[in-house]
Parts: C-alpha cells; structure tokens; sequence
C-alpha cells in the first residue's frame, strides 16, 4: 500500500493490560483491585499472595509492558509511523482511566486499543472492553468530551507472534540432553479458565465445546508443532494443557492441568518435555510461579527432564505484527482494500466483537464492540 505508513483515521494507540504489583506493600491492594465485589477476606488475599511475595512482591508485567512500550516506539519510529503510544492497566497503575483522562486532554479523538492478550475469552477480551466502558463513563461523569475507542483484532496466528514462539520451542529442545531430545513431547499451555466461559467464548457461532478459545488455541499449537517438524525432521508429540486454575473445586475448569499432564507423562516413559506457554505474550507472574517454579519442581520430582520455551515478550517481530496491525485496521477503517495476515486454518479474526461474542457473567456495557455504548 503506498500509505502503508498512515494510521489515519487514529491519532494513538493505546496498550491496555491487567497491572501487577511492583512492591511488597502493593500485592494485597493489587489483589483487592483484582477481586473487587467478591467478598474475599483480607486475610485470604494475604495467602494467594504467597506466589507474589516469593518475587519479593514483584510481578514482572509492567517492567515486561515498559519493554514491549520501548520495542513498539522504536519499530514505529524506525518505519516513520507516527502514532503515539499510550500505557494504561486494569488493575494496578497506570490505571486504564487515568490514562484515557490523559489521552483526552492530549487532544486524542481517535484510539486504537492493544490488549495484552492474543485469544478470545471473557477474560482475555470482553472484560478488557468491560474496563474500557467503565473508564469511559467516567469520563462522561467528569464531563469531558470522549474518544472513539476501537481494539486490535485477536492476533494468536499473526506470524509476528507465532515466529518467536517457534524459535522458542526450538531452543528449548536443543536445550534438552542430546540422548532424549529426539523422543520429547511438547506441553503447550495456556491459562485455565472456567468450562462454561470457554464454552461461550468467540462469536456466537463457534460456541460449543470449548468455543473459540480451545480451537484458537490449538490451532497455534498445531502451527507451531509443523513448523517444529519442518525445521527438525522430528514429529514431536504434542497436547495443550493448562494451568493457573483459580476459584472453587466445584467448578469446572479446563484439564489436564500441566502437572498432572508432566505425571502422566512420566508415568507413560516419556523421556523428556518442552513447555511452551503459547497463552501467555510475557513471562508474567503465572509463568514465573505455575511453569518455572511449581511445574519445574514437579518435573523434578519425577525425574522427568524439562525446558520451558520463551514467550514473545518484546521480540521485534511482535512489535512489527502490531504495527502490521494497526495499519491493517486503519486502513479498513478508511475504507481502503486490505488483505489481513494470519495463518493457520481459522484466519483473520473479527476487527468488531459481536453481540453475543465472550458473553459476561452478568451483564455490563463493554465498550469497542457492536453492542458498546459509546459509538
């Protein structure tokens, strides 16, 4: 496109993420945001904290968020786009209203929104677009004059964001001794989330059995275990797994969890496991505790030899998918012909969340779909 490099009819893009946070003193505050209206004790926020205080109350994502902020300023700069970027989070600061004030009074009236997370699901995508309704709200309150709010697609098979996670895997097997390399299986593993809440996840018509969340999800694994294939010669069994499970037993959720996955591998004689954390784009909190602490002990245990895969992070690539991104929807935006890049069987997701699309739990207005509010 000759105005490939022209974001009109947006005027800055704004990465929007779940906070974490940054200091002892932070964590039961950061937890009390996280669980606001259920009626958690004090003292229970005190001990899902442990996983927090091991990392000396620290969690990694903003630290990875100010990194993946640099990489995304230094490729739009490098390519002559000039869109500024803008930094805001759902549970900790900078606080998703605070920097939609501050957008505001920059004069921003058009704003493209980047998620931090690549699939369909409540919590992955309309939550987000629940927050961004409240913030907006707020701002009418205040009486100030509202942006247009629009998010990013889903982008799970953009090849900008598949790329490093091959090479990751890829590394990952090297890594493993040379004598059981060749026999090991690859557990690729995203956040557990609820059976009914997969169930409904994505549009209306791919709710079922896991919805669009399970199918996206294995989709990459399959992208990613033929591109391992190709490259190695070597067909590496693979399953998606899950892990971080959360809230009351008597809950479905989604199975196997990854430690149980590791026993049952072990128990079967596989020589050696990759775990790749295809669900996560950083090395946040739940891969620091539930893969490279708690599932590395595991292994451990058993004897069972482990490598886990790098996430995306603030890969260069991932900053080019996201800038191939927002020219991509500014330029359907503009009415101008586009052709989306994805790969896999599922292609390009949907620019607008439809009604019905990751319905909530109760409903709430959510904002940069087809049935927000704010037009």
């Amino acid at each position: 496109m000759s105005d490939a490099l022209d974001a009109t009819p947006y005027d800055a893009l704004l990465l929007l993420s779940f906070g974490g946070p940054e200091g002892p003193d932070d964590v039961v505050p950061f937890l009390e945001n996280v669980t606001r209206g259920r009626g958690i004790p004090k003292e229970r926020l005190k001990e899902v904290g442990q996983h927090y205080f091991l990392f000396g109350g620290v969690s990694p994502i903003n630290d990875q968020n100010r990194a993946l902020l640099d990489a995304l300023r230094k490729d739009f700069a490098e390519h002559g786009l000039d869109l500024p970027i803008y930094w805001g989070n759902r549970n900790w600061a900078p606080y998703l209203t605070d920097t939609l004030r501050e957008m505001v009074a920059d004069g921003r009236r058009r704003i493209l929104v980047l998620a931090t997370s690549a699939y369909a699901s409540y919590s992955g995508c309309r939550q987000y677009r629940e927050n961004l309704a409240d913030s907006l709200a707020a701002l009418e309150a205040e009486g100030l004059a509202l942006p247009k709010v629009d998010k990013l697609r889903h982008y799970f098979n953009h090849p900008g964001f598949l790329d490093p996670m091959i090479d990751g895997v890829l590394a990952s097997l090297a890594d493993l001794p040379e004598d059981v390399r060749a026999g090991a299986h690859i557990a690729f593993t995203t956040h557990s989330i609820p059976t009914a809440s997969a169930d409904t996840s994505g549009p209306v018509e791919t709710h079922g059995e896991g919805g669009a969340y399970v199918e996206e999800h294995l989709d990459v694994a399959e992208l990613i275990a033929d591109a391992v294939r190709e490259r190695t010669g070597i067909d590496h069994p693979w399953r998606l797994v899950y892990q971080s499970r959360s809230g009351a037993p008597t809950v479905p959720w989604l199975e196997p969890d990854i430690c149980d996955h590791l026993e049952a591998l072990h128990g079967a004689g596989v020589p050696a496991v990759v775990m790749a954390p295809i669900g996560f784009v950083s090395d946040h909190m739940e891969v620091l505790y539930d893969l490279d602490t708690e599932a590395t002990a595991k292994a451990g245990e058993l004897g069972l030899p482990v490598r886990r895969s790098a996430t995306v992070g603030d890969d260069p690539r991932f900053a080019a998918a996201i800038r191939e991104l927002v020219l991509e929807r500014a330029a359907a935006e503009s009415g101008r012909e586009v052709t989306p890049c994805a790969l896999g069987a599922l292609g390009a997701s949907h620019d607008v969340c439809p009604v019905g699309c990751c319905p909530a739990r109760a409903p709430r207005p959510a904002a940069a779909g087809a049935d927000s509010p704010y037009a």
